[in-house]
């Protein structure tokens, strides 16, 4: 494979000066094409600017019309322009450090005999590299932000796939909750009726958790306040007559995730409907949930003033509701206690905002 030969492009009014350039540099493996003026180089460059066949410009400072700054000030305004290295004849530091100012790649101070040559073929391989260098370091910038333009891309989509399977999900249980609700009202057997209900403020449960991601901005997390609002709310409606008239609830906006969030309704749910059936057997009364941070630990409380354990067992009664709230609780590593001082029943779930990290779990029971 041929090595590509570098072309520099040498601007300057002394013909002379320019031959010598051009042997002294032909040697060193580079074309040299001389410009007599700064209209001319300019040219020369802008007519070079779509096949990109100047590599690097020597551009000496004295010239007629157009001095080396202002040519070098117009070569730095043409897209893509090529590494300049600015000659001069004067010994003064302040027009080095001007030209560098202005965008050259590097100075150099000529002579007249052209013992400057090598020095100039130093700076012109020192230029190239260093354009060979930026050029590098931008392909590599374009490169990581078309990658995050990708990511940002894929995350989106995954997003709006994510948002259409928590929709179409939640459409899912509302449907199979509402079919569970019309068996529930044909059913002729109590016993039928009930297992029916209760099983469709589970459903019910699991789909506001659905809801509440396909409706929000955040898939990764469901407000404990909102999501309990909600589900009291389907049950208030899906209550007998006015039995959960009293039903109310407190709770701070607290954030935890999905999975959690479902164990959390589904507790919710089966001691909130415990209370409807069982508190008040003359009728209804006040049932009080309540949701607040302690430190790192959640604790979730479920109130009622009905006749707490002076009642007999109801001997329909199968255990089930309290056997998925011993499962969730297991679940969520959560703690289920009741409170012997309080005359009614109040039942307490203590867990901890975040998952406990793997080997460190509490022992939940559920009372």
């Amino acid at each position: 494979m041929n090595q590509h030969t570098p072309t520099l492009l040498y601007i300057d009014d002394d013909a002379a000066l320019a031959r010598l350039v051009d042997r002294g540099l032909t040697r060193h493996g580079y074309k040299v094409i001389h410009a007599a003026s700064g209209e001319e180089g300019l040219e020369r460059i802008r007519r070079a600017e779509t096949d990109g066949c100047i590599d690097v410009v020597a551009l000496d400072q004295y010239m007629p019309g157009l001095d080396g700054l202002e040519t070098l000030e117009q070569i730095m305004a043409i897209s893509g322009a090529p590494p300049v290295v600015f000659v001069t004849a004067s010994q003064d530091s302040s027009i080095a450090v001007t030209a560098l100012k202005a965008g050259a790649a590097d100075y150099l101070v000529k002579d007249v005999k052209g013992e400057f040559i090598p020095l100039l073929q130093v700076a012109a391989d020192g230029a190239l590299r260093q354009a060979e260098l930026q050029k590098a370091r931008e392909q590599a910038e374009a490169e990581i932000h078309a990658s995050r333009d990708r990511y940002a891309a894929l995350a989106a989509e995954r997003e709006l796939l994510l948002r259409e399977v928590n929709h179409r999900v939640g459409n899912s249980l509302q449907i199979i909750a509402s079919l569970l609700h019309l068996q529930a009202s044909s059913a002729s057997q109590e016993e039928v009726k009930a297992a029916l209900t209760n099983a469709m403020g589970r459903v019910a449960a699991v789909a506001q958790v659905h809801r509440r991601l396909y409706t929000s901005q955040d898939l990764k997390s469901v407000v404990l306040n909102q999501y309990l609002d909600s589900l009291l709310e389907d049950l208030r409606r899906s209550a007998e007559g006015n039995r959960m008239s009293r039903l109310t609830m407190k709770a701070e906006p607290i954030e935890i995730d999905p999975d959690r969030a479902v164990a959390v309704g589904i507790i919710v749910n089966e001691l909130v409907m415990n209370a409807v059936k069982y508190a008040y057997p003359d009728g209804a009364g006040p049932i009080h949930v309540e949701l607040t941070s302690q430190g790192d630990d959640l604790l979730l409380t479920i109130t009622d003033d009905g006749v707490g354990d002076k009642v007999k067992a109801d001997p329909r009664s199968t255990g089930m509701g309290q056997r998925i709230v011993a499962a969730m609780a297991t679940k969520l590593d959560a703690t289920v206690e009741r409170d012997p001082a309080h005359a009614g029943t109040r039942v307490m779930l203590r867990f901890r905002r975040a998952p406990a990290a793997p080997g460190k779990t509490n022992s939940a029971a559920a009372s």
